[in-house]
């Protein structure tokens, strides 16, 4: 996949990058209120969502094009850039016309292939070098990510960059969305040269979780965030409880320790060094306990035994945690590699 730099422009080029504003346009003043407050911060991109892709056809849908023209106004009046998100080619050509400076692509859309490339097509149409912004889909699936990516840059739509926003769970969970680093750890891991910014308002789904969820993103190299911001998040029309005001937007952002990924010293080179080492252990010794797998898997098949013995895993399982516990090791990291090893020692049984 062919990547340009993913260049926001003078303004918009702060380290770590920070897109900030309400959930939803309201109304021009509360836009304008919003956009102000943040300029303030010196916060450089300004979001505002225009159309908003509700469930239920009797909620609030967004106000539609009469935002674009407040956008356009924030613009004129802060020099801030403006964000929205698009979701079908009518909203990428009024987007677009109206001087939209970046658009995203919503979590519902990305997992839509004939959306993706009705999108991709229409954005390349009017502006290629429109800087794209794609959410994770619904589901933690890496691949629907990159294809959805693939599409925009097929269209040689390239100034690309991906949103982290988390992934749909069902029932009461501790965040709105489950955050599963590991997905998009994956997606920088595919394509390394892909910026990737945390959404910690739809992960957290509270305020109160913002500020924590913004410093884990920052940790895990995660090269900016996209923070839903309200001048009266209490009386918003969507999502009020994810969005903060100004002030605590400053205080969080005064608050975030950020790390410089070049400041490595040779301590850590060492420790790195031994870590290197302790994984080729670790090979060596997965590699040995396959083949003994596949001995008893010899023997299973001639005493015309079945593969899987539940109580033998079971009893495994439950000795391996609490020697885990005695050396201070999560049950449940444990309990991960354990059943990730039996999974491919079946396999490696059943192939005999």
């Amino acid at each position: 996949m062919e990547l340009k730099p993913l260049d926001f422009g003078k303004k918009g080029t702060s380290k770590p990058i920070i897109i900030a504003g309400p959930c939803s346009a309201e109304t021009e003043s509360q836009v304008l209120e919003s956009a102000y407050a943040l300029s303030n911060l010196g916060i450089n991109i300004f979001r505002a969502g225009i159309w908003k892709p509700r469930t239920k056809p009797g909620s609030f849908q967004g106000v539609g094009l009469p935002g674009l023209k407040w956008l356009s106004k924030v613009k004129e009046e802060t020099g801030m850039l403006v964000a929205t998100e698009v979701a079908t080619k009518a909203h990428v050509e009024a987007a677009l016309s109206h001087g939209v400076d970046i658009i995203w692509i919503g979590a519902r859309t990305t997992g839509n292939p004939f959306a993706m490339q009705e999108i991709a097509e229409t954005i390349a149409s009017i502006k290629k070098d429109a800087p794209v912004l794609v959410k994770n889909p619904l589901n933690p699936d890496v691949e629907a990510w990159i294809g959805a990516l693939e599409r925009l840059a097929n269209c040689g739509v390239c100034h690309l960059g991906a949103i982290h926003r988390g992934f749909s769970t069902y029932g009461e969970h501790y965040y709105r969305n489950n955050p599963q680093w590991g997905v998009p750890l994956e997606l920088r891991t595919r394509i390394p040269d892909l910026t990737i910014i945390c959404d910690p308002s739809h992960i957290a789904g509270r305020r109160d979780l913002i500020a924590p969820l913004s410093q884990q993103a920052l940790d895990r190299g995660f090269d900016g965030l996209i923070i839903e911001s309200h001048c009266s998040p209490d009386s918003a029309w969507s999502d009020k409880d994810q969005q903060i005001t100004p002030p605590v937007l400053k205080d969080i952002l005064n608050s975030l320790l950020l790390r410089d990924s070049k400041n490595v010293a040779e301590e850590l080179h060492q420790l790195r060094e031994r870590i290197d080492e302790l994984d080729a252990q670790l090979i060596d010794v997965l590699s040995q306990r396959m083949k003994i797998s596949s001995e008893i898997g010899n023997l299973k098949k001639l005493s015309k035994m079945p593969v899987v013995q539940p109580e033998r895993y079971n009893s495994i399982l439950q000795s391996r945690i609490n020697s885990a516990l005695q050396e201070g090791l999560s049950p449940k990291f444990m309990k991960q590699i354990i059943s990730a090893i039996h999974e491919e020692s079946v396999r490696v049984q059943i192939d005999q």
